[in-house]
């Protein structure tokens, strides 16, 4: 059985250098928080926050690899997806080369898929139902 990646992120992508990804869970729901590329989209301001909400969340890991490991060859996928990008994984999920990290926080849906998100420094993935993109302006405390 094949590998396939479908491309998420169209108009939007992570910050290349520092996209200083967060993760919250409340719940079944997982957001993570990370830095948008104001570079090349223009509808973004610099340090503007974009979020990706997932609901029926099973488990989730914000961890290795980073864009050298993946350059390297370092993850279960290999060069089969292209770095800095959000994908739904189908097919073989190379479930025999799982990392560890994880952190379960519901029972895994019939109805669940598998994202990934290549981000600089880290790679997230998660088992989820749905998935949701947002954006916001960050806001510094004392400003």
């Amino acid at each position: 059985m094949s590998t396939y990646f479908k491309k998420l992120n169209e108009a939007w992508n992570a910050d290349p250098n520092a996209p200083e990804p967060s993760v919250r869970v409340t719940g079944s729901r997982v957001v993570l928080e990370f830095t948008l590329n104001a570079f090349i989209f223009p509808q973004f301001v610099e340090d503007q926050r974009g979020q990706l909400v997932f609901s029926g969340v099973s488990r989730y890991r914000l961890g290795p690899t980073n864009d050298e490991g993946w350059a390297m060859g370092q993850c279960r996928f290999g060069h089969l997806a292209e770095w800095g990008e959000f994908y739904e994984v189908t097919g073989d999920l190379l479930l025999d080369h799982v990392p560890g990290g994880w952190n379960v926080v519901g029972t895994p849906a019939p109805a669940a898929r598998h994202f990934l998100f290549y981000l600089r420094d880290e790679t997230f993935e998660c088992d989820a139902e749905r998935w949701e993109f947002r954006s916001s302006i960050r806001r510094e405390v004392g400003a």
